[in-house]
């Protein structure tokens, strides 16, 4: 069913008031892949705009709070907590998890796929001039936690 559709299947924001507040919490992931010597250069730290991963980290909490300002029909949200890693994968990725948690009447899996996304974004941005072909890839939800439909978690980690 989908529940961001009434009864003339126009789209409306769900009504959540009558839902007890519960913790909720949501794991994201994405991948960044890259040329290996621009993930020498962030990992060592030679980037010549700074830190990339703090500057991204930075952005993907950031986004996480402003995930009902860029999808529409998302509930504004009071996050407890975001936490947004990101770490070398090897010799060419970035793997990028974000976590969201809170006590509330609705879900955090779409603030915990944005922050996922702004991060990997932005680690694009900052370092586009070195290597175009960077490509982001798996922004996918790895685990929700709490709620009616209970828990829910990938079943394989790509």
């Amino acid at each position: 069913m989908l529940t961001h559709l009434d009864s003339q299947g126009h789209a409306n924001m769900v009504d959540v008031s009558d839902k007890a507040p519960t913790v909720r919490e949501a794991v994201a992931e994405a991948r960044v892949r890259m040329r290996p010597q621009t993930l020498q250069m962030i990992v060592e730290g030679e980037h010549p705009k700074g830190d990339v991963f703090a500057v991204a980290r930075i952005a993907g909490i950031q986004a996480a709070k402003k995930t009902s300002d860029l999808i529409p029909l998302c509930h504004p949200l009071m996050l407890s907590s975001v936490k947004v890693e990101l770490l070398a994968e090897g010799v060419d990725a970035v793997h990028i998890t974000a976590r969201c948690k809170l006590s509330g009447q609705t879900g955090v899996e779409m603030e915990a796929l944005t922050a996922a996304s702004v991060a990997a974004l932005t680690l694009y941005d900052m370092c586009k001039a070195v290597d175009r072909g960077m490509v982001i890839e798996n922004v996918r939800l790895l685990e929700k936690l709490g709620g009616k439909s209970g828990h829910y978690k990938a079943e394989d980690e790509q």
